[in-house]
């Protein structure tokens, strides 16, 4: 999570929230304000109550409390955001670990809700919806024909556990429809997205973010693989862009030993508080490695710089995001909320590994370009590091503050032979989409396949690849793939997998050609 300034920006904001709940209580009768001597924590309930008051038209003060709150937290830094009650709850969701609903991955597909999969013993798979499904009604709302938005969708799908809805669903490959009464329930939203051995010795974890459920969640998986004689670990946290940072502290105490320093943190009042390890961690011996990229921030950083400082194991990638900031959130009564800069933090060794952010939230978060253009994406001594921040790990090895965890095992950015877009666009939505488009058009030919049976079918064809160069330039997306067939294949065979078997069967695909992975397998091997 990230972290900030406190009192003065906490307490304006304070008042703003607290004139809108007086509201109709101060009336102010005359154009002219005097206002008290040092009262300016009050003039912006003021002015807002003026506004709503007196202003010759009608207007909505909540929309001017919304851009003010704004606007101030602007001011402080990056990570100091306000989120309006209509996007606190799907944030909320998202860390909570899990949200009510039928259990599917949908999108809109020619205006009609298209299930690309159900969730596992979710309420749909158990009454018998399938991939590629369209759901035509819930109850009376028209779901088809409609361009509805993501957020509408979710608020007629979802409700409360144990509720009924009456869905219409048309099943293509049947040309039928038929209705389906069904009971919402708990779905879990995973933040261990894969947990299995790479070989005979050697486990792999991939976490996307640090929810509340997440340290449960890598304990579980972790004795997984220890039972199956794991003796070394990789954690997997590429764009990985944060969370709860007890969450990472507590992952961080099942690889560390008993005593040694995880993170410490420091407030306006220059108060510090250290975070250590505990006795009885899971994995405080075999070897290590943790994954990094670009993308990697907040709690991310912490595992990293912990692992990293206590000479535990080897970080692995690319510099990290550089977050260094600890935010705390406060709730309104009109559901929003404000989360706010509290305190930095820092590595073990005494490093903030806080990127500047001195020049706006634009240039700050543009920083990912300037590291494209400098080339350090590509060549670890392009990587910028400020000889005065100096620190030393736990063993005396020099490492650096001032913006990012910089790994110990840089793994270069694919140019792909130019296309340095190629990596990420085929991590992104549209390969989803791609694969579901062309399963709902080629389904039957997969049907009863085992896995080994698709994976061989699928290396020796090029005709998704083909139908995938076609499908981009359609979408305005000029590449030349042919130089890098096998690359893009095995991300389409890799996303066909996760569609028609699991999100395991993904990531099987995925490592094979996984540059991170083999650098690992590399240094195990030295």
């Amino acid at each position: 999570m990230k972290k900030k300034r406190i009192f003065g920006p906490l307490i304006v904001f304070s008042s703003i929230a607290f004139g809108i709940l007086l509201g109709s209580l101060l009336n102010f009768s005359s154009p002219s304000l005097v206002l008290e001597k040092n009262s300016y924590k009050n003039k912006l309930n003021k002015l807002i109550d003026f506004i709503e008051n007196e202003y010759v038209d009608s207007i909505n003060t909540d929309s001017i409390v919304d851009i003010t709150v704004n606007n101030i937290l602007e001011k402080l830094d990056p990570h100091s955001v306000y989120i309006p009650a209509d996007e606190f709850e799907a944030s909320a969701e998202s860390m909570k670990g899990d949200f009510v609903g039928i259990g599917i991955n949908f999108y809109m597909y020619k205006d009609t809700v298209a299930v690309i999969k159900t969730i596992e013993d979710g309420p749909s798979a158990k009454a018998g919806i399938k991939a590629g499904d369209r759901i035509l009604f819930a109850d009376k709302d028209q779901l088809f024909g409609r361009k509805l938005p993501t957020d509408s969708l979710f608020s007629k799908l979802k409700g409360a556990e144990g509720s009924k809805v009456l869905l219409k669903v048309f099943r293509k490959s049947e040309n039928k429809t038929f209705t389906i009464d069904l009971i919402r329930g708990t779905i879990p939203i995973k933040s261990v997205d894969v947990a299995e051995m790479i070989d005979q010795k050697t486990g792999y974890i991939k976490i996307n973010r640090f929810a509340e459920t997440t340290a449960t969640e890598f304990n579980t998986s972790l004795q997984k693989l220890l039972d199956l004689q794991m003796e070394n670990l990789v954690i997997d946290l590429r764009d990985n862009g944060g969370g709860y940072l007890e969450k990472a502290n507590e992952i961080a105490d099942e690889l560390l030993k008993a005593g040694e320093l995880i993170v410490q943190t420091k407030n306006k009042k220059q108060r510090t508080d250290k975070t250590v390890a505990t006795k009885g961690g899971l994995f405080e011996k075999g070897k290590l490695y943790i994954l990094i990229n670009e993308n990697s921030a907040s709690a991310s950083e912490i595992i990293a710089g912990a692992i990293q400082d206590n000479d535990r194991g080897k970080i692995v990638g690319r510099r990290s995001f550089g977050k260094g900031l600890v935010q705390r959130e406060m709730n309104f009564q009109d559901g929003s909320a404000v989360r706010l800069t509290v305190a930095r933090y820092y590595t073990p060794s005494g490093r903030s590994i806080q990127k500047p952010y001195a020049n706006g939230v634009e240039d700050y978060y543009s920083e990912f370009d300037h590291r494209f253009e400098s080339g350090e994406l590509y060549e670890r001594d392009s990587i910028k590091v400020a000889d005065t921040l100096k620190f030393k790990t736990k063993n005396g090895r020099i490492v650096y503050g001032g913006g990012g965890i910089v790994p110990d095992i840089f793994v270069p950015i694919e140019k792909e032979h130019g296309l340095e877009g190629l990596g990420y666009l085929m991590q992104s939505g549209i390969v989803g989409h791609f694969a579901f488009e062309q399963l709902d058009k080629h389904r039957a030919e997969f049907k009863g396949m085992k896995f080994e049976e698709f994976s061989d079918a699928m290396a020796k064809t090029d005709k998704y690849f083909k139908a995938f160069d076609n499908y981009l330039s359609e979408s305005g997306f000029g590449m030349n793939l042919k130089k890098n067939k096998d690359f893009v294949k095995s991300f389409i065979t890799a996303e066909f997998a996760r569609q028609l078997f699991s999100e395991n069967r993904y990531y099987e695909i995925i490592k094979r050609n996984d540059a991170m992975i083999k650098a690992v397998q590399v240094d195990l091997e030295n």
